[in-house]
Formats: structure tokens, C-alpha cells, sequence
């Protein structure tokens, strides 16, 4: 960790390196108890819990979560050119960058609402430049994500900037979380274009009746298709404002425009192993004979609910994907390579005790694709433990519930996170 980059009311941000990698990053520290006292847990849990769920090349990367006592430690991207708020602080800008910025956006958005999350407090200071000019959506403290909605499918908590929310938000009624980013989508296309907000006054009230009225006026340097496009997005009707397909098909949007995916899957271990010949293939695997041991203090904290820390960053249960057996290692290593098959999965060994297996058809993320590898307690006890290491991860909790947990019931002895032994009397993972 290096010099300190920026701080706010609960949190500090400072400069980090890799140390293998060399890469930067940014190290969020936030300080639990003060979090606490302010009862801004969830919405910390939440941000966390959102930034692992959009991983796309203009949202900012959440890198590892990490957390002891007293801090929780995120590990982000490192975006050093600054936030879009103070390039366009210096005036308005040409019509092809703000564009261009204007279709990232659109990008993120587009993902983010893709995956059932909805930021709500969309605006240039919370959009970043990298060295390379690309933007990245971040702060993600105000998102919603579908369990917020309530019966009538709608969200319904007031929040986000004034100059940027929506009419439908600020009435205090329920409001579609995609059509009022859009709304504030419109009013970043407006400043980026024109230098100042759309709906201004120094009067707060004054300022809603405008946003309610959708009432503004354009500069006359805005060219007439991109003043056709934010009256569509600054409609106060929600029913009536473009949806994302919507801008999709607008000329003017698509000059240039290249559709950003969501990071792309790296082909490795699975696709490498066909290409060795049986001598590499033997030379990998001669360097383990029996599984890697697994320390006490490794196997407590890995299946005790009591040290695991995922409770504080995600609102739901965190995937089973990890559990104990009491058979031999060679016995769980072809029950699984076995199950994978059944499942359809391309199988390959990657070592004596870890499996690569890689689904065959293509999901929203590309193949998922998953490790599983066993290590060994006690001479009568091992630990199985499986990890993603491509596809969607919504792909792959359902891989872990719906398929893993049925194909290797016979051979599971308990599932991190349930209290109750399958094949004992034993209790791990609870507190006895």
C-alpha cells in the first residue's frame, strides 16, 4: 500500500501494487465500527455485492474483498485520469468525444441493468477516465438490486443527486430503476454537450418544477439529432422515455459505436491440455502423489459459518462450493470427473488432485468453467473445494445447488455453511 489518494466520511482510498504482477490498484479501507455507528452496513454490503456482479470494461473492477476485525480492505482498478466531472468543469465538450463517452456509458448501464442492478446515482463525478480517455462507471453505494423491489415490482427509496434524478423518483412513488438511470443518462448527454445542467435554479423547489415539467431549453451549438435524442431520455413520462434498444437504433448513437462485451474469458488450463503430448502431460502431474495438505486453521476457517467473512459483503448466502468427504482422495477424483461428464462437461486433470471441467455450451459469460480440487485433513478426511474460473457467476451457483450438491450426495460428508452432517453426527459449521 502507497500514498493516500482520497478519503471520505467511513473510508480511505489509497494507492496499491500487485507484488507479483506489478499491476496498481486502488485499495478502499473503510472502517467497520464507524460504519457501523452510522448504520451504513448494507449499503456497504450492497456495493460490494454489486460490484461483484458487474464485471464489464466500463464499470471500475472490484479485485478481491478482503477484511479483518476492524477494517474491510476492496481492491479496485486503479483509474488515475480522474473523474469526467472536471473535463467538463473546463467547458463543453466536441460532439464526438462527448459521443463516444455517451456510448460507454450506455455500455455499462446496459450491462448493469442486464444483471438486475440499477445504480441510481448516475453523474460525472462518478464516472472515471482511464490513462487511455475510456470511461468507468463507479460508486456503486446507491445501487438497487432485485430484491429491493417490493410487490409492485417497483423501487420506491428516494435517492441520488437532484440535478440528475428523475421526476417519477423525486414524487416519492415507485419508479422502474432502469428508466430513471436512463433519465440521468439524458442529463449527463446534456452537460457533456453543453457545459452546464438542463434544470437549474437556486431555488430547490423552483428546480423540481422544472425537472417535473422536463422543462429546459438546449444551447444553440447541440446539433438537432442529439437534441432529438435527449428529449427522448429527458421525457418526464417514464412510460414514454427511450429504452436502451431504443437508443441503440438512433443514428446518431451509433456513429462509431462499438458494442463493449463483458470481460472476455480466458481459454486456458481446459483448451492447453489438449495441446501437451503424454510426456508434458506426465511431467505436470508426477509432482503430486497425494492431495495438498490442508492446515486446521485452513479447514476451520474455510467450513466454520463463525470465520467466514462473506456475511458482510453479500446479502444472500454465499454458494456452497466447498465440502468435506470421508472417502479416499482417488475415490472423490473419479466420482467427480464422473459427475462432470454426466453433466455433459468437458473434462481435463490438471494435477493428480485437480480437475478442470468446462460446460458446453456458451453462457452469458462464455463457457463456465470450473475447478475442483481435493485436499487432504487427516488421513480419513479430506476437503473438496470448487471455484469458477471462467463464465457467469449467477451460471455458477446454480452449477454448485443445483447440479454438484445432487451428483456427489453419496460421497459428501458436509457442505460449508450447513450445520448438519450428511453421513455423521457431527456438527461443523455451526457453533458447537
Amino acid at each position: 500500500m502507497g500514498r493516500l489518494l482520497g478519503k471520505g466520511t467511513f473510508a480511505k482510498v489509497y494507492y496499491g501494487k500487485q507484488l507479483e504482477s506489478g499491476e496498481s490498484v486502488a485499495i478502499k479501507v473503510i472502517n467497520k465500527d464507524q460504519v457501523k455507528k452510522e448504520g451504513m452496513m448494507e449499503q456497504i454490503q450492497r456495493e460490494i455485492a454489486v460490484m461483484r456482479l458487474v464485471r464489464h470494461p466500463n464499470i471500475v473492477e472490484l479485485k478481491e474483498v478482503m477484511a479483518t476485525k476492524t477494517k474491510i480492505f476492496c481492491v479496485m482498478e486503479y483509474v488515475k485520469g480522474g473523474e469526467l466531472f472536471a473535463k467538463v468543469a473546463r467547458g463543453k465538450l466536441r460532439e464526438d468525444l462527448a459521443r463516444t463517452y455517451f456510448q460507454q456509458l450506455i455500455s455499462a448501464v446496459d450491462f448493469c441493468h442486464s444483471r438486475g442492478v440499477y445504480h441510481r446515482d448516475l453523474k460525472p463525478e462518478n464516472l472515471l477516465l482511464d490513462e487511455n480517455g475510456d470511461l468507468k462507471v463507479s460508486d456503486f453505494g446507491l445501487s438497487a438490486l432485485p430484491e429491493q423491489l417490493r410487490n409492485d415490482g417497483l423501487l420506491h427509496t428516494q435517492c441520488g443527486t437532484p440535478a440528475y434524478v428523475a421526476p417519477e423518483v423525486l414524487r416519492k412513488k415507485g419508479y422502474d430503476g432502469a428508466k430513471a438511470d436512463l433519465w440521468s443518462c439524458g442529463v449527463i448527454l446534456y452537460v457533456l454537450l453543453s457545459g452546464f445542467l438542463p434544470f437549474q435554479d437556486e431555488n430547490l423547489m423552483n428546480m423540481y418544477r422544472k425537472v417535473f415539467k422536463a422543462e429546459f431549453e438546449f444551447p444553440p451549438w447541440i446539433s438537432s439529432e442529439a437534441r432529438r435524442l435527449i428529449s427522448k431520455l429527458l421525457m418526464a413520462d417514464p412510460d414514454r422515455r427511450i429504452t436502451i434498444p431504443g437508443i441503440m437504433r438512433v443514428p446518431w448513437f451509433n456513429k462509431g459505436f462499438t458494442r463493449a462485451h463483458s470481460f472476455s474469458i480466458r481459454q486456458d488450463l481446459i483448451e492447453k491440455s489438449e495441446e501437451f503430448d503424454e510426456q508434458e502431460l506426465t511431467q505436470m502431474k508426477k509432482s503430486a502423489s497425494s492431495p495438498a495438505f490442508f492446515n486446521a486453521f485452513e479447514f476451520i476457517s474455510s467450513m466454520s459459518s463463525g470465520f467466514d467473512l462473506s456475511s458482510l459483503f453479500e446479502n444472500k448466502r454465499r454458494v456452497g462450493s466447498m465440502f468435506t468427504s470421508r472417502c479416499s482422495a482417488s475415490a472423490i477424483m473419479e466420482k467427480i470427473e464422473a459427475a462432470g461428464k454426466g453433466l455433459s462437461y468437458k473434462v481435463a486433470q490438471v494435477k493428480d488432485f485437480k480437475l478442470r471441467m468446462q460446460g458446453a455450451t456458451e453462457g452469458r459469460k462464455g463457457r463456465l468453467a470450473v475447478t475442483a480440487e481435493v485436499f487432504e485433513v487427516a488421513p480419513e478426511v479430506a476437503v473438496v473445494k470448487f471455484s469458477k474460473s471462467a463464465g457467469d457467476t449467477l451460471e455458477y451457483a446454480k452449477f454448485c445447488e443445483e447440479d454438484v450438491r445432487p451428483a456427489l450426495k453419496d460421497i459428501v460428508w458436509t457442505w460449508q455453511g450447513d450445520n448438519i452432517c450428511n453421513g455423521g453426527n457431527g456438527i461443523v459449521g455451526g457453533s458447537g
